[in-house]
């Protein structure tokens, strides 16, 4: 293995400071139309997560999704499902430390997939810095509910000390993360911000709030 920060990248991402991830008990509405939404409100990078639903209904909303992903020039990341995004011919995936190691999805996706990795410390952030990854998630940030059993918090600090030790891998920071504190966690090294529960903030719909989130990431 090489040395920390030393593996070699296939390509350098840029990732946009708002990352929405979709959840269909939050929005009522599909997966699909939800990347509609957040693609005519001008969103290019979203990941669709579903951890409930049956593969082959999992794979329609991908491709539903994707059709309209394609239209609009917008990366769609698949969460956990190599093999869904393999046959939807998804954008990418983003693994869990439960799922298939990185490695492993980039022998199968290939390498103009992108591949992100969920950590939760500073000793798996570093771990991860030398997989084939294209970035890396840090979290949860903060108390989060849209996990059944999160793990423990990080905190700024741990954005901050995550950032530090794995060089210019690209950081998305994720967990309890909303428009009112965002700015902070941009501000503590992290390059993009996860968001899924505040993207559903009553009064507003899900175009609406994307662009608010977009303007705050912004300031």
């Amino acid at each position: 293995m090489l040395p920390h920060g030393q593996i070699t990248r296939l390509k350098k991402l840029q990732l946009p400071k708002i990352y929405p991830i979709t959840n269909v008990e939050l929005a009522g509405v599909s997966h699909a139309e939800q990347i509609r939404a957040l693609a005519e409100a001008g969103c290019r990078f979203a990941q669709i997560r579903e951890k409930s639903a049956a593969t082959r209904v999992i794979y329609e909303e991908v491709l539903n999704a994707l059709e309209i992903a394609n239209a609009h020039g917008l990366k769609l990341i698949v969460n956990d499902r190599v093999d869904v995004a393999i046959a939807a011919k998804a954008h990418g995936v983003h693994l869990g430390q439960d799922d298939l190691p990185p490695a492993e999805a980039r022998k199968l996706l290939g390498g103009d997939a992108i591949i992100g990795y969920s950590t939760h410390s500073v000793e798996q952030a570093v771990l991860a810095s030398n997989m084939p990854i294209d970035y890396l998630a840090i979290g949860p940030v903060f108390a989060t509910t849209t996990k059944e059993n999160p793990d423990p918090v990080v905190g700024l600090d741990g954005i901050r000390q995550v950032r530090d030790a794995i060089g210019d891998l690209p950081l998305v920071a994720i967990g309890g993360i909303g428009i009112n504190n965002l700015a902070e966690v941009l501000a503590a090294g992290a390059g993009s911000v996860a968001i899924v529960s505040d993207l559903f903030a009553p009064g507003f719909s899900l175009r609406e709030r994307y662009k608010m989130l977009l303007s705050a990431a912004s300031v």
